[in-house]
């Protein structure tokens, strides 16, 4: 399950994570973040109770994005232990995702 994040939960669901987090930074006009997101949908099911899944809309969410210096999207941010341990910009490859997934377990 992939989880909406936002400034009102940003810190209770990824930096409070007991769990490492794959934040999908998206906006809805984005068309690489729509091939994207189904990616990130069948990872949240393949990696469920390893790593918690969810997206932010960088529209909506602007604070966050200008924080972790988000300049492209879709930029995909993991968290471990409350602190930003890797990042993936740009449409890659389902492969990609969940090698840098197993690097951080």
């Amino acid at each position: 399950m992939v989880k909406e994040i936002s400034l009102e939960n940003f810190e209770q669901e990824v930096i409070s994570s007991n769990v490492p987090v794959l934040l999908d930074c998206w906006a809805p006009w984005c068309m690489p973040c729509r091939v994207v997101s189904p990616v990130v949908e069948e990872l949240s099911n393949e990696y469920e109770g390893k790593v918690k899944f969810g997206k932010l809309n960088v529209d909506e969410s602007q604070e966050i994005a200008v924080r972790f210096g988000i300049m492209s999207i879709p930029t995909l941010l993991i968290f471990k232990g409350n602190k930003l341990v890797d990042q993936i910009i740009g449409a890659v490859p389902k492969e990609r995702i969940k090698e840098n997934l197993d690097n951080i377990l």
